[in-house]
């Protein structure tokens, strides 16, 4: 990978120049599909390659002669853009909606959902599961069980906090379904917590949301939280 010399002109200058000139959000958490080109993808996770050569050069690793990090660059480029990081430049899933023909209203739990993500002060790795309960009306759209996994996995595909995490996913659902009432429960663990700083093990994190039923009627509430699949009773 040729290294990047100084003032040269890169993939991401274009991006952000188009995204700054829309008056578009760029933070960590926010996806940006709608501001990429064809090939540009590409592009950007060779710049990333270039760029984290330099951070492996500055932490003083000899990436020509170590065997383990001569490729290191290539796949961390890889892992960020195409991975752990894709909900960023990936457009959101396609979902198929059905209509509520049966005008169902009674209490849907959906979960546990594997949830893997990125602490964006860190970019440390959190690890947790997400549990859905949704209170559909007769106006409201009916998606796959599949389906919440998958727009799950789109907003946690990149540097998250957990309570910001936990208001786009129901912001997302609430678009998607138009339910009578829409809560999310997220519990995870912090490898910035684990890993470093106090380095505490055992440690968790549990972020809830309620919206609309949920939030007005402390039974339905009541309910969800007693219900949740696969939490012991008096966790949350």
């Amino acid at each position: 990978m040729t290294p990047l010399t100084p003032g040269q002109t890169v993939v991401s200058d274009r991006v952000r120049r188009r995204l700054m000139h829309a008056g578009a959000r760029f933070h960590a958490n926010d996806n940006i599909a709608d501001f990429l080109r064809d090939g540009e993808l590409d592009l950007l996770q060779e710049e990333i390659e270039a760029r984290f050569e330099g951070v492996l050069r500055a932490l003083v690793i000899d990436v020509e002669n170590d065997h383990n990090t001569r490729e290191t660059a290539k796949r961390v480029a890889k892992m960020f853009v195409r991975e752990v990081f894709a909900g960023r430049y990936e457009s959101v899933p396609r979902v198929t909606e059905f209509p509520n023909v049966e005008r169902l209203n009674e209490l849907n739990i959906i979960g546990p959902l594997s949830v893997k993500s990125a602490c964006s002060h860190h970019l440390c790795p959190i690890v947790g599961r997400v549990w859905v309960g949704v209170l559909p009306n007769a106006s409201s759209n009916l998606i796959g069980l599949s389906k919440y996994g998958r727009l799950v996995n789109w907003v946690m595909s990149r540097p998250q906090i957990q309570e910001e995490a936990v208001k786009q996913l129901a912001d997302l659902l609430e678009r998607r379904i138009a339910p009578d009432g829409l809560a999310v429960v997220m519990e995870a663990d912090h490898f910035c917590m684990h890993w470093r700083g106090i380095k505490e093990s055992d440690a968790k994190m549990v972020t809830s949301v309620m919206r609309g039923s949920f939030l007005n009627d402390p039974a339905l509430r009541r309910e969800f939280m007693t219900l949740l699949p696969g939490r012991r009773q008096g966790e949350i």
